[in-house]
């Protein structure tokens, strides 16, 4: 287990603009290694401001768009190409403007899809086609993600895992979500257990709206009442935040960012 490093920056914009430029940095050092990468999305305001900010970088030249897969955390079960859909913000943001392979880019099954009325089968498309894209010698369920990306909510939740929720004791890679207490309440989510095989896992978190669960999960909260609590990323996990939403945290937490 990782102990998480936060690094504080003075506003959201400039939070965005940070955390982009250290995924350029990640992706650019695997491909290096690997000659490919993968990353997991996540939604939520800081989460498409991040990838705004990725695609107008000068510096994301130097990414192999080609040679990058794309994942996400969790997704509203909802109609392909809805507003509210991760993918469909994503692709708005940044996945439609760069030169990404459509066979690297694994969207969460829609509502709309064929059999899309069974969403316990959904979680199971999807769990198959981790499955397909993990290495065979490491005999894992799911691949190795380089980075995986989160928000955290008001309530200290993460993907689609809220607090108390049946969802965090299950340990399939995907997970069927059903009661959801934010709109809307079907979802589907990356487990706990497979977050935490990322090599690394960063949380974002902007606004004081944000501060409380941030300290709580810093300060030794249980991942059921917290659920970023538990979550941690196999070689380094980060907390990435705004002044305001680490504005509750110990003073020896809040670090702020170099200039």
């Amino acid at each position: 287990m990782t102990t998480p490093l936060v690094v504080v920056h003075r506003d959201a914009t400039l939070l965005a603009q940070a955390v982009a430029a250290r995924i350029i940095t990640v992706i650019v050092d695997a491909q290096a290694a690997r000659s490919e990468a993968s990353i997991v999305l996540t939604g939520g305001g800081i989460g498409g401001a991040t990838l705004r900010e990725l695609a107008q970088s000068p510096a994301r030249f130097a990414i192999d768009w080609p040679r990058l897969t794309v994942w996400w955390g969790d997704e509203r079960y909802l109609p392909k190409g809805h507003p509210d859909r991760n993918e469909t913000q994503a692709r708005a943001a940044l996945l439609d403007t760069i030169d990404v392979d459509p066979a690297r880019v694994h969207a969460m099954p829609a509502s709309d899809d064929a059999g899309g009325d069974d969403l316990d089968a959904a979680a199971e498309r999807y769990a198959a086609e981790l499955a397909a894209a993990a290495s065979p010698e490491d005999h894992a369920a799911t691949p190795s993600f380089d980075l995986l990306l989160l928000g955290v909510g008001p309530d200290g939740h993460v993907a689609s895992l809220f607090p108390e929720a049946p969802a965090l004791y299950d340990d399939r890679s995907v997970i069927p979500v059903r009661g959801a207490p934010k709109p809307p309440p079907t979802r589907l989510s990356l487990s706990l257990a497979t977050i935490n095989t990322a090599r690394e896992v960063w949380l974002l978190a902007a606004g004081e709206e944000k501060a409380a669960a941030a300290r709580l999960a810093l300060s030794g909260a249980g991942a059921t009442a917290i659920p970023a609590a538990g979550v941690h990323g196999r070689v380094a996990t980060r907390w990435l935040l705004d002044r305001a939403a680490a504005s509750r945290l110990p003073g020896e937490l809040a670090r702020p960012a170099s200039p």
